[in-house]
């Protein structure tokens, strides 16, 4: 349900942006599961079970979405959308004087898709009244810097806005000499010594810098959990996107519906699922942790035909069907069982910059060759971690980030707050 007084927000950001402390983790759906088997079994016992609504014992074994069907079921979002959607909530927020500072900080859990938006903000216009396009602020290659080189260094950057900074973990190391860029440009901000502009920042960069500099009070925003509700419209608007074709997903185990979402208007009642709901709880209402977990719950039969001619009208018009397999049935990525106390420092240093050279996680954590090479190559065994191709950067994965930031928590790590 819609906050009392929230705008309406974008589908590429459901729930718009919200202020830090209004950031609350999805709750978990112990009752909705129980309210769902009661009238489930209600149902049967009035009126028997039509061969539809059979549960479905037999499909536990269908195999995985192809990487072509996802790309139509569970695609990627459109992160210049995305974008376009942060700045209408920024205009939003300005209207009604939530927001009041010039530069606006967007703090985000990893894999929320801010610092990808954020780099397309350069072909988009600065807001609704803005007559300039956005200025990138891009990092320099030496982040070891005294404060002195580091002012200079801002001296240098064409900050009369609107400029945009995508990720500030780019912009420091955790390091003797690796502070000032970031210290230097809080400071900026705080004085009121820059023009407009947006800073996005991972979580756990966030949680270092508050820790770092209470006083600094920047106000920072956020992205709107996915709860089930919103969680359900999202996978929906994606699954939409590109044929505008509709998805019917329903549970292996039981046949009840997944997607659609439940709607109290429509003419035609099914008995949902709490998977969902279940499903936001898991990935912590990040969309791009949920996303990775949705696409590999989804399985198909072989009459579910997704691959269908685009230009077959007749098929075409069908919708599509995919099935649901349950959360813990799941095959998700663990922990490698290690006394390796290494781990953990590599672990959280990935996600304190939001990715690291291999280089870097030397500088920054002090584990060198080989023992650096023989953990990340365990952790990239177990799906926790991925290098980039193209960037050369270490970083935790999505299907991995649950039970990293649960082990990080578990042994004594500073976590971020969402």
């Amino acid at each position: 349900m819609k906050e009392e007084n929230t705008p309406e927000s974008s589908p590429s950001l459901p729930g718009g942006l919200i202020p830090v402390d209004q950031w609350k983790l999805p709750e978990m759906s112990v009752q909705r599961t129980l309210k769902d088997a009661i009238r489930h079994l209600t149902a049967q016992l009035r009126a028997g079970i039509s061969p539809e609504e059979e549960p479905f014992q037999s499909l536990d074994n269908l195999p995985s979405l192809t990487d072509k069907q996802i790309q139509h079921i569970a695609p990627h979002p459109d992160f210049t959308s995305l974008a376009q959607a942060v700045l209408e909530s920024l205009d939003e927020l300005r209207q009604s004087e939530t927001l009041r500072r010039e530069v606006a900080m967007v703090v985000a859990p990893p894999f929320s898709g801010l610092r990808e938006a954020l780099v397309r903000l350069p072909g988009l216009r600065g807001g609704s009244d803005a007559a300039e396009s956005w200025h990138l602020i891009a990092p320099p290659d030496n982040l070891l810097m005294n404060r002195e080189e580091a002012r200079r260094w801002w001296d240098e950057q064409d900050l009369t806005g609107p400029w945009v900074i995508p990720e500030l973990a780019d912009f420091w190391l955790r390091h003797s000499s690796g502070f000032s860029l970031i210290s230097e440009l809080l400071r900026r901000i705080a004085a009121g010594q820059v023009g407009p502009g947006l800073v996005g920042c991972s979580s756990w960069c966030w949680q270092f810098w508050e820790s770092y500099l209470p006083d600094a009070h920047l106000s920072p925003l956020t992205l709107a959990p996915l709860d089930g509700d919103r969680l359900g419209q999202w996978l929906e608007f994606l699954a939409t996107s590109r044929d505008e074709r509709a998805v019917t997903a329903r549970m292996t185990d039981d046949g009840l519906y997944v997607l659609p979402v439940e709607n109290p208007s429509d003419a035609e009642k099914r008995k949902h699922s709490g998977f969902l709901r279940d499903l936001a709880t898991a990935s912590r209402g990040i969309p791009g942790v949920a996303l990775a977990i949705w696409q590999r719950s989804l399985r198909a039969r072989p009459e579910d035909d997704m691959e269908e001619d685009p230009g077959n009208q007749k098929q075409g018009t069908r919708g599509r069907n995919c099935w649901v397999v349950p959360l813990d049935q799941l095959s998700l990525p663990a922990m490698p069982q290690s006394s390796d106390r290494s781990i953990g420092f590599i672990l959280h240093a990935l996600l304190l910059h939001d990715g690291l050279e291999a280089e870097r996680i030397t500088l920054v954590t002090g584990v060198g060759e080989p023992e650096l090479e023989l953990a990340l190559s365990r952790l990239s065994r177990a799906d926790v971690v991925g290098l980039g191709e193209a960037s050369g950067r270490w970083h935790v994965t999505p299907l991995g980030y649950p039970t990293v930031r649960r082990h990080l928590q578990s042994w004594g790590y500073p976590v971020d707050a969402f």
